[in-house]
This record gives C-alpha cells, sequence and structure tokens, in this order.
C-alpha cells in the first residue's frame, strides 16, 4: 500500500503545456469532465477544447496556458482521489504556476476562485511582457554561484536587467532579464563553462524585476482572495519552506512573480521533512525530470493520464 503520509504532490508550470492534456482525463472520470466544464462556465470560453485540440499557438499563449494547467493539474488530481479517497499527501508544491494549483490542492484556494486568478496572472504577465519587454534562457553545467556571478557581469556589461529565474535541480539553472542582457548572459555562461546555454521559448521575463508591473495588479487581484488555512503544509517558491497561514499565503504570491523561483531547495525541503515519494499531476513529467537531478534516491511518478493514474493505483495496492 502507499504510504500517504510521505508522498508530495507536486505540480508543473509553464512549459508543461500540450495540446490534448486532459482529453483522456475526461472520457475515463466524470468528476474530471465536470472540472473542465466548470472551467469553460467560470472563465466563458471554451478553455477544454483549446486543451483538448489547440491549436497549439493558443495554448502556448500564457494568458491560455495558465488556466490550462491549473485546470489539468486539479482535474488530475481529482481523477486519482476518485479512485484512491485516501490519497491525501503530506505535502504539496508548485512549479510558478503551480503553485496556484498546489494551493487548491492544500485546500487553500477555491477552484472557481483560482480559474480566475491563474487567468488573471496570465493576463498581466502577458502585458508586462509587452510593456517590458525581456527573455529567459536555461543554462546547464553551472552552479547557482556562477550564475550570479554571470548576471551580475551581464548587468554591469548592459546596464540591462538579469536575474536568477528558477533554479529548477543542481546544474539546471533558468536566468530571466531584458534582451540585451539575456544575450550577454548567454555569452557570459559559456565563457564560465556552461554546457548549454540557450533561449527559451518564452516572450515574458518571468520572475525578474520586469514583471514589477504585473506585480503590482497582481496584488489588487489578490485583495479579492478569500485564503483559508491550508490543510496540507505547502512548501513556497520564494522562501522553499511551508506556508501555514492565509497572510503567508498572499505574501508569497505578492512576491513571487518577481522573485526567483527556489525548487531544489523546496524540494530538499520536503525531503528533509519526511518526503519518499513525489506524484507529479499534470501534463508531461519535467518535474519528475527534475526530482531525479536534485535526489536519486527519492521515487518520482509523473501522472500525466488517465492510463498512469491506473497503473500507479494498481501497483501501490500491491
Amino acid at each position: 500500500m502507499m504510504n500517504w503520509t510521505k508522498t508530495a504532490f507536486v505540480f508543473p508550470g509553464q512549459g508543461s503545456q500540450v495540446v490534448g492534456m486532459g482529453k483522456d482525463l475526461v472520457e475515463a472520470y466524470p468528476v474530471a469532465r465536470e472540472t473542465f466544464e466548470n472551467a469553460d462556465d467560470i472563465l466563458g470560453f471554451g478553455l477544454s477544447t483549446l486543451c483538448f485540440e489547440g491549436p497549439e499557438a493558443t495554448l502556448n499563449d500564457t494568458i491560455n496556458t495558465q488556466p490550462a494547467l491549473y485546470v489539468a493539474g486539479i482535474a488530475t488530481l481529482r481523477a486519482l482521489q476518485q479512485e484512491a479517497p485516501d490519497a491525501v499527501p503530506s505535502f504539496v508544491a508548485g512549479h510558478s504556476l503551480g503553485e496556484l494549483t498546489a494551493l487548491t490542492a492544500a485546500g487553500a484556494l477555491a477552484f472557481e476562485d483560482g480559474v480566475r486568478l491563474v487567468r488573471e496572472r496570465g493576463r498581466l504577465m502577458k502585458a508586462a511582457g509587452e510593456q517590458s519587454p525581456g527573455a529567459m534562457a536555461a543554462l546547464l553545467g553551472l552552479d547557482t554561484e556562477a550564475v550570479l556571478d554571470v548576471c551580475a557581469k551581464a548587468r554591469e556589461q548592459t546596464g540591462g536587467v538579469l536575474v536568477l529565474a528558477n533554479d529548477n535541480c543542481p546544474g539546471q539553472i533558468v536566468i530571466s532579464g531584458d534582451n540585451t542582457a539575456i544575450d550577454a548572459g548567454i555569452e557570459l555562461a559559456k565563457k564560465a563553462g556552461a554546457r548549454r546555454a540557450v533561449k527559451l521559448a518564452v516572450s515574458i521575463a518571468a520572475h525578474s524585476p520586469l514583471m514589477e508591473s504585473a506585480s503590482a495588479e497582481f496584488q489588487e487581484a489578490l485583495k479579492g482572495i478569500d485564503f483559508s488555512e491550508p490543510t496540507i503544509p505547502i512548501y513556497a517558491n520564494v522562501t522553499a519552506a511551508p506556508l501555514t497561514s492565509a497572510e503567508a499565503i498572499r505574501e508569497e504570491l505578492n512576491n513571487q512573480l518577481t522573485h526567483s523561483v527556489r525548487w531544489t531547495e523546496s524540494v530538499r525541503a520536503m525531503i528533509a521533512a519526511g518526503a519518499e515519494h513525489f506524484v507529479e499531476l499534470g501534463p508531461k513529467d519535467v518535474l519528475s525530470g527534475l526530482l531525479r537531478r536534485i535526489d536519486r534516491s527519492k521515487k518520482g511518478v509523473p501522472l500525466n493520464s488517465a492510463a498512469s493514474i491506473k497503473q500507479f493505483i494498481e501497483s501501490a495496492a500491491n
């Protein structure tokens, strides 16, 4: 039997979306179908059709990607809990946008509020990207100190903005900033010995000071949301520590758009608190891949289809 007391549920962020996401869940689980239909009603357009059929370019627009991933994550969670009502983890966390999915999984954010909030988050981030254009780049093979040094040198060279945005796992770090500084950072990273330094297919500088305008407006949106105390410890992107109150959640979400995602530290903190198994709920298997780089001794299971849920339940029963 699965030991849920040693299990963490983790939810992915942007980059995990794929056309077709959630379609087989909806066909297999009425609760998943209701989740997508409810989101369509809340948003006033066919988010489910966009997830199931595309077009890919529209799904990849951050204003759509964010609610799509949120709804797919909650639909997956509800499908799992339909199969296994005792599937309640001891830890939850989400990467960037996934943090809002994790808040709903932890009982701190109502689904209806979450759908509206992630749509607004996507809208504001898209607008901030148009107002303050930027980019992100993945650096492979450099440690945190080397990346911080690269960012500092690039800022000095260009007078622009460049920061460490995502500490995903040892040897995989994402930087974020204006286009000139990103280009300088990529060259400096290569000189510093990075195995790869490549721009990501995004048009916004997430988790950087260039999101300041989005962050300011997002704080206004947060004022209209009633957060509850989490029923499960949720490990925060900004602090890599558990959020235990509605006030702490509000502060975390206020800061998250302009601060780094400390994913490596968050996962290690959950492991230190007793997490042995990590279940990734949402499309693809990005976070399960990062876990292997963070701690190979811990088991990560991606649940990204109806078949993977059924297989997981069968193996957990043995």
